[in-house]
């Protein structure tokens, strides 16, 4: 059963640092606390059956993570920018929710039903209302499909979260873990259980087109068929408790970060399309060269040097994160037509905008497709050109444009143009990696003191509570980029763990400890992990640590020629390892924004085939983060962020560019998990450079934190044979 947004609970005043339960008009910060404390752990001041609002983990909801409050433990050292209850992490009874989504599936006559994780735009990242595949599953992670038939539920997700669904799925489902021999796709699961001519459902504006074909192909070999829903099922189910859509302000991001006016970037948009035309792209927007786009609102948000004001993440129904806005656009060769909902402008942003882009309700967005379509049928014009669309635009705003007949799909050029930072974003990165990476040491440095030497009792989320609160102190600070990860032994197993309060771990001082976090800066966005151990780490996990480093160098230090893919390249970080046997089950690096989205395509370096479509360029961002886990002791990851330039080679074979990485991740690595007699002579100098660089860039910092700056001195110290 669905929890309301307005809870009733017996609440205390105990701590004035604490971020718990937010009234609606948030004045007085409260704590959850069992009456029967003793006094001196408490203000003896209560508020007896408050009405009050229950702020969720921006990504948890509270719909489906809210199930039990309990008494708190010791209070939280310091406040994060995203409230935080105590909830259990537990399974979730789906059984009433699904029982009402087969009644609504048989009211549309339809057997099966699709529900993905992404939105209208494809986003990995999603506003609290889009959460709909969490809402009708129980599990919590960033990815993954949930397929329902009349009789049986499964969840298909990957390896970053095998352990988190299988603790998370209630008995009415069956985990489908991608990639296992085996085990069916969600895609092949689908087609089992619709054999026999049945009726696949989706909502036709959170599936792409491409994938909406591709699908249907396969059920019409078994008699079956796809039907797009337009009203979306689970929406209902979740009725009046399902959140608003986001009303965050849009900004426009200053020219000193942005490199270039959001004018320079249509223009050179155009010249794109009118070259892809003359190498036989098939124009669009009927008579006139255009370019009609769903792709990721983060390469409207690029093209317009606009941003969303969604970071700061105690604003209930802002997307997590991500400074992005809900948007289309449409670009021809004279106008440009931006899709958003007006009251999310600013005067300063309609002033930025001024003539040049015509502002259009988001919404009429599929009025305006479906205009464009009746007109192009009605052409007299046999050669009246398609339409061309992001391969990414969901498969709604595809119909609405008349379909395959009407419609070519692209990889998108936005797209492309994003991945290659301007000088002045490279800038960015390299700056505020600087002083993130001062921030991450100061952290480190204090964990250590505070377990070490103050024997101090927290949590994972205490932890993550500390770095965000550095990091804040930063200059053009404006909020996380993601979840922080911080995870102590076994938690660290789980690739993409979120620790929560109340159910998190207590940091173990003897055990590995491992934090990927990352941070939004108004000149670049960051994306570190770290794993320490503040203890004495055992021979093999100094000897895992040291192959996962060896990896991470190898793609370092990688030079290759103009055209090679992230596919290509992926050896490298995985070389070591698998001469010993060992593999880790995610991508070694993704692609990253420029004060953006963390994850950004479409490069990246990993197994993917996607990765073989597009190679890297000179001016492409990407982590570069092998790893290694043991599931239920430890996970190890080391990440840096590296950028693509071009480098120079004693030769020039086929008188080809030759690109190589520039790393700007500025923290040290965890020296005394480093076993020196695993590294050759070169991988030791490395490590030796790069702490030499990381103490000349970032010891300025420490001039009046003693503690720190000694910190920084012992890890930074040459390591030797």
């Amino acid at each position: 059963m669905a929890t309301p947004k307005w809870a009733t609970a017996q609440l205390v005043i105990v701590d004035y640092l604490s971020v718990i339960v937010y009234l609606p008009r948030p004045v007085i910060q409260l704590r959850v606390q069992s009456p029967s404390s003793p006094p001196g752990d408490r203000i003896l001041f209560s508020v007896i059956s408050a009405s009050l609002m229950l702020f969720s983990h921006p990504i948890r909801l509270p719909w489906t993570s809210l199930r039990s409050l309990r008494p708190l433990q010791p209070s939280r050292l310091f406040s994060a920018s995203r409230p935080r209850y105590i909830v259990e992490m537990g399974t979730v009874d789906t059984t009433q929710r699904l029982s009402q989504l087969r009644k609504l599936m048989r009211d549309n006559n339809v057997d099966v039903y699709i529900v993905p994780s992404e939105d209208s735009h494809q986003s990995e990242y999603i506003a609290p209302c889009d959460g709909r595949r969490e809402f009708i599953s129980g599990f919590s992670g960033s990815a993954g499909t949930a397929i329902i038939s009349l009789s049986k539920a499964a969840l298909s997700t990957d390896g970053r979260y095998f352990n988190q669904a299988a603790k998370q799925l209630d008995g009415n489902w069956q985990l489908l873990k991608r990639g296992i021999e085996g085990v069916p796709t969600w895609q092949e699961w689908t087609t089992e259980q619709s054999q026999g001519g049945k009726a696949v459902g989706v909502d036709p504006s959170l599936i792409t087109a491409s994938g909406a074909r591709k699908l249907a192909e396969t059920l019409e070999k078994n008699g079956s068929s796809l039907v797009g829903i337009q009203q979306n099922l689970v929406d209902l189910v979740w009725g009046k408790d399902r959140p608003a859509r986001p009303s965050e302000k849009v900004r426009v991001h200053p020219i000193k970060y942005a490199g270039k006016t959001f004018q320079e970037k249509i223009a050179e948009l155009r010249k794109e399309l009118e070259t892809k035309k003359k190498a036989g792209f098939i124009p669009c927007l009927t008579r006139s060269l255009g370019y009609s786009t769903c792709e990721e609102m983060s390469e409207l948000n690029q093209l317009y040097a606009t941003r969303g004001e969604c970071l700061l993440t105690e604003k209930k129904n802002s997307i997590p994160y991500n400074p992005v806005f809900f948007s289309y656009a449409v670009i021809t060769p004279t106008t440009a037509e931006l899709y958003v909902d007006d009251e999310k402008l600013t005067p300063e942003v309609k002033s930025q905008l001024g003539q040049d882009v015509i502002i259009k309700p988001y919404d009429s967005i599929f009025a305006d497709a479906k205009a464009l379509s009746v007109a192009r049928s009605q052409s007299t014009d046999e050669a009246a050109a398609k339409f061309l669309l992001s391969n990414k635009a969901s498969w709604a705003l595809s119909l609405n444009l008349g379909g395959e007949d009407q419609v070519e799909e692209t990889r998108s050029p936005i797209a492309d143009a994003k991945a290659v930072k301007n000088e002045a974003e490279l800038e960015g990165m390299r700056a505020c990696h600087i002083r993130d990476g001062a921030a991450l040491t100061e952290y480190f440095a204090w964990l250590e003191n505070e377990l070490i030497n103050k024997k101090t009792v927290m949590d994972e989320v205490d932890g993550a509570d500390k770095l965000e609160q550095i990091r804040s102190k930063h200059d053009l600070f404006a909020g996380l980029s993601f979840d922080t990860i911080s995870s102590t032994g076994p938690n660290g197993a789980v690739i993409h763990y979120k620790p929560e309060k109340g159910s998190c771990a207590i940091i173990d001082p003897t055990a590995i400890y491992l934090c990927d976090s990352g941070c939004q800066y108004l000149d670049g966005t960051t994306d570190t992990t770290r794993t320490f151990h503040f203890g004495r780490p055992t021979d093999f996990e100094k000897r895992a640590f040291t192959l996962v480093l060896k990896g991470m160098i190898g793609i370092d230090t990688a030079v290759f020629p103009k055209g090679t893919s992230g596919f290509a390249i992926d050896v490298l970080a995985r070389q070591h390892l698998w001469k010993e046997g060992l593999d880790f089950l995610h991508g070694t690096g993704h692609g990253v924004g420029s004060y953006l989205n963390v994850h950004e395509g479409p490069m990246g370096i990993g197994t993917r085939v996607q990765y073989t479509e597009v190679p890297i360029a000179a001016g492409n961002v990407i982590s570069d983060e092998p790893g290694y886990y043991e599931d239920g002791k430890f996970g190890i990851r080391i990440e840096n962020i590296v950028m693509c330039r071009e480098v120079n080679t004693p030769n020039k074979f086929g008188d080809k560019q030759w690109l190589g990485f520039e790393h700007v991740t500025m923290t040290p690595l965890g020296r005394n998990l480093i076993e020196p007699s695993l590294l050759s002579d070169t991988e030791l100098k490395w490590v030796n450079d790069y702490h030499a660089e990381v103490w000349a860039k970032t010891h300025h910092f420490f001039n009046n934190d003693e503690l720190t700056q000694k910190w920084l001195e012992r890890e930074t110290k040459p390591i030797s044979k």
